[in-house]
């Protein structure tokens, strides 16, 4: 018998089964015509996804069911004839319910709930904003097109054959009278594996669309602002041109500043506005080009049709992300500028301080000198002077000696060795100055 190799012998990567599964994380549902679907998308982060899921683990333990698992992404049950698909993406949560509609297609209008579903829904409390509400039915037959024009505006309506024309997918986009948007699936022969995938994909369409043009919103919003801080920014380096002073230049910084300010307190909620958008544009139109095939009876498809409406958004979101960067730029650039002038405003003020700060020691050690000749003078006429009572009192006790002479004779040597000392002082006092700090070395 073969051995079986275990991968056991090697140190795992402790995110390589998450990646790896990563794959099957959302299946495709089998699904048989005919049916309805209901498909809810709430805005959800943070704690409000927490609460919901909560909500969504409690509604499972009501119903005796088994709840998703703490790590879980996606949960499908069935309760009675109703299936609930339940997934939790970054920034939304998504409910897709699904009943068979086979027994009474021809009885219902399009659109229309059941009791039990609606009960069910109601049941279920999220306290996130609903963003997508989606009906979409799945109907079998030989006229699709009479169908779909029976049920949507021909004026906005869009249609697409699939899967090679297995399927006839039409909408129109718009919001019924109770805010649902509406989606026709005719089926014309596609597998249960097929149907489920082209179903799936159809509400990923019409629920990332929302979520890609909620970045058009921020970008209006942003507008007003960018052009004020734009324009005033021409203002304030018009405005550079003229200004002299320390003073001036201060007030321009400290202006600039609080643009610089007030734009990326604007910017920073919309980085991430603009980034999601621009991947949930990607989304939607990967999801397209797997979804359609060909035009119906000169219908526009529904990448045509959304293209009209969503590439101007799309362009839009695109605009405000690059005049952002483009003006934060600009922004750090002009107050690099002004910090420059500020800059060198300062060390000219401090050439010119320093410059008055050695005008008034020269001027100090000149006094100095002055003071210092008077003090030889002053300490040598006490010199002499005291000598000079030397002098006499030796000639009273009788030495050959004449006071008048003698002292004057000392006046030049008293004033000498008082200059030298003095000399010797100062010039000493500045070769202590002079000498490196122990700190310096």
């Amino acid at each position: 018998m073969v051995q079986q190799f275990n991968l056991g012998l090697f140190k795992l990567h402790p995110q390589r089964e998450a990646v790896l599964n990563e794959v099957h994380a959302r299946p495709f549902t089998r699904l048989v015509s005919s049916f309805g679907v209901v498909h809810l998308a709430f805005l959800a982060q943070g704690e409000t996804a927490t609460r919901d899921r909560r909500c969504f683990v409690e509604f499972c333990r009501e119903h005796k069911l088994p709840p998703p698992d703490p790590s879980a992404k996606h949960h499908q049950i069935g309760i009675g004839q109703v299936v609930l698909r339940w997934e939790q993406h970054s920034e939304f949560a998504t409910f897709t319910w699904i009943w068979s509609t086979a027994n009474n297609s021809a009885t219902r209008d399009f659109g229309e709930i059941a009791d039990s579903v609606q009960s069910f829904i109601r049941s279920l409390e999220q306290s996130g904003q609903l963003l997508v509400a989606i009906k979409l039915e799945v109907e079998r037959g030989n006229s699709p097109i009479e169908r779909a024009e029976q049920i949507f505006d021909r004026s906005s309506l869009a249609m697409a054959s699939v899967k090679d024309d297995g399927a006839i997918v039409a909408s129109d986009f718009r919001l019924d009278e109770l805010g649902f948007t509406r989606i026709l699936v005719y089926d014309l022969g596609l597998t249960p594996d097929d149907l489920g995938a082209l179903v799936q994909r159809l509400l990923e369409i019409e629920t990332y669309r929302p979520m890609a043009l909620l970045g058009l919103s921020v970008a209006l919003e942003l507008a007003p602002s960018v052009d004020r801080i734009d324009r005033r920014l021409v203002e304030v380096l018009e405005d550079m041109q003229g200004a002299e002073g320390l003073k001036i230049n201060n007030h321009l910084l400290t202006e600039l500043t609080a643009l610089a300010a007030s734009f990326e307190r604007g910017a920073a909620g919309s980085l991430f506005r603009f980034g999601a958008s621009r991947a949930y544009n990607e989304l939607v139109q990967s999801r397209l080009s797997i979804v359609e095939s060909k035009d119906v009876a000169g219908y526009p498809t529904w990448s045509s049709f959304l293209a009209r409406r969503m590439t101007p958004a799309m362009r839009t979101c695109a605009m405000m992300e690059d005049r952002q960067t483009n003006l934060s730029l600009k922004l750090t650039r002009a107050a690099d500028l002004l910090r420059t002038r500020v800059d060198v405003e300062i060390e000219r003020q401090n050439r010119d301080l320093l410059h008055a700060i050695n005008e008034r020691t020269r001027q100090q050690l000149r006094l100095q000198r002055t003071v210092e000749g008077l003090s030889v003078a002053a300490i040598g006429y006490y010199v002499v002077s005291l000598f000079g009572y030397l002098a006499k009192g030796a000639h009273e006790v009788g030495l050959h000696v004449e006071p008048t002479f003698i002292t004057a004779a000392f006046v030049p040597i008293a004033v000498s060795a008082i200059w030298l000392i003095s000399y010797s002082i100062r010039k000493q006092h500045l070769r202590h100055d002079d000498a490196p700090s122990p700190a310096g070395e």
